[in-house]
């Protein structure tokens, strides 16, 4: 067979009449977790935090993800939205945004934390990136008021911005013992393999609607 033909031939093999390149690996979906310590894995391996975990157990269901640790200890709404730009780069398919337990521990106002995370959805989704917002649960020593105020912001957040919505980031951890680090606080290696057991169901639909974008 000449050259010409037989480039001919291996084009029609790889791309077929529909061209869809079958022979070549769809490129893993990018999913960022942006957030704080509790995203970031405080005191522990980069392979027991929570974006290393949910990846992991995302890819022994079958997806073909990767899932990048944008947390930075310490975070408050304010520091993720200005650091959103340059940790979000361009290439990016989805956002786990889990932000706001700093800014409750803080007592910062509830309408601050409101605006910032509102601000980095709208951000986020001028650039089409799809995002997941993994809410929190202000502690109950702020009071009724304070607690309502900011309870609400992640349910109201999502409805009003069409997106998918894990309630508590925390859930079958607070409180629970075994799965906190000595400070009370922060989830150790069993508590970070529960948060991803959690969220679970809600990522895979995540990536659902990644993909059907």
């Amino acid at each position: 067979m000449h050259f010409k033909g037989l480039a001919i031939a291996l084009f029609l093999a790889l791309f077929g009449a529909g061209g869809s390149g079958a022979a070549f690996a769809d490129a893993p979906l990018n999913i960022i977790g942006f957030g704080d310590s509790l995203m970031a894995g405080y005191q522990l391996e980069s392979n027991e935090g929570f974006p290393a975990r949910l990846e992991a157990a995302l890819k022994e269901r079958g997806h073909d993800v990767s899932i990048t640790d944008a947390g930075v200890s310490g975070d408050t709404t304010s520091g993720g939205l200005a650091r959103l730009d340059w940790s979000i780069p361009d290439g990016t398919d989805g956002v786990i945004l889990e932000l706001g337990a700093n800014d409750a521990l803080r007592g910062l106002p509830p309408q601050q934390t409101r605006e910032n995370l509102e601000a980095m959805i709208v951000r986020l989704q001028e650039r089409g990136i799809e995002v997941l917002l993994a809410g929190m649960l202000a502690p109950p020593n702020l009071g009724a008021d304070y607690e309502a105020a900011f309870n609400a912001i992640y349910p109201e957040l999502a409805a009003e911005y069409d997106l998918l919505l894990y309630p508590f980031f925390l859930d079958g951890v607070t409180g629970v013992p075994g799965m906190v680090l000595s400070d009370g606080m922060h989830p150790n290696a069993k508590g970070i393999n529960q948060m991803a057991e959690g969220i679970l169901p809600i990522a895979e639909q995540f990536i659902e609607r990644i993909k059907a974008r």
